[in-house]
């Protein structure tokens, strides 16, 4: 097993979002929201075929988490949760992923919509959305389950 692992970033994500206070806590409220992502010259031609999804899942890294916490209070919640239950950035390894819908591919950028994610973020992987594999319909949320009331303060808080 080994102690260490590199991660190397493929390109960084240009979006409006300068500061984690305001942004969009997912995609989905992040409608309409436009970014672009540039990906460095070694890695541009891996993005033959890309073009024709509506949706892709980037993986990236939280450049501004300064440290990571067990315990986070999430944004829909008032209780602290352990933070393997929710999608707070202050992970051991700062990774954060997002379903964001692409526009259009073209000179080693890729356009997209629906972003969440902060302006200089480095992008680490790209992978295509398929509904077919990554759709699950659940029976269980785990504490969000209990929180559903507080959904219509998120819907407003991030609606344009």
């Amino acid at each position: 097993m080994t102690n260490s692992i590199t991660v190397k970033p493929i390109g960084v994500i240009h979006s409006s979002l300068k500061e984690s206070q305001g942004a969009p806590i997912q995609p989905v409220f992040a409608k309409d929201s436009e970014g672009v992502i540039e990906i460095y010259e070694p890695y541009q031609e891996a993005l033959k075929d890309l073009d024709g999804f509506e949706r892709i899942w980037l993986i990236y890294w939280f450049h501004k988490v300064v440290e990571f916490r067990p315990l986070v209070k999430p944004y829909l919640d008032t209780v602290d949760r352990g933070l393997f239950a929710t999608r707070a950035p202050c992970r051991p390894n700062p990774i954060g992923m997002s379903p964001v819908r692409l526009l259009k591919v073209e000179d080693g950028k890729i356009h997209i919509a629906d972003v969440d994610i902060l302006d200089g973020t480095p992008v680490i992987d790209i992978k295509p959305y398929f509904s077919k594999f990554d759709k699950f319909e659940v029976q269980k949320c785990g504490w969000y389950d209990n929180v559903s009331d507080q959904k219509g303060i998120a819907d407003k808080r991030f609606q344009k």
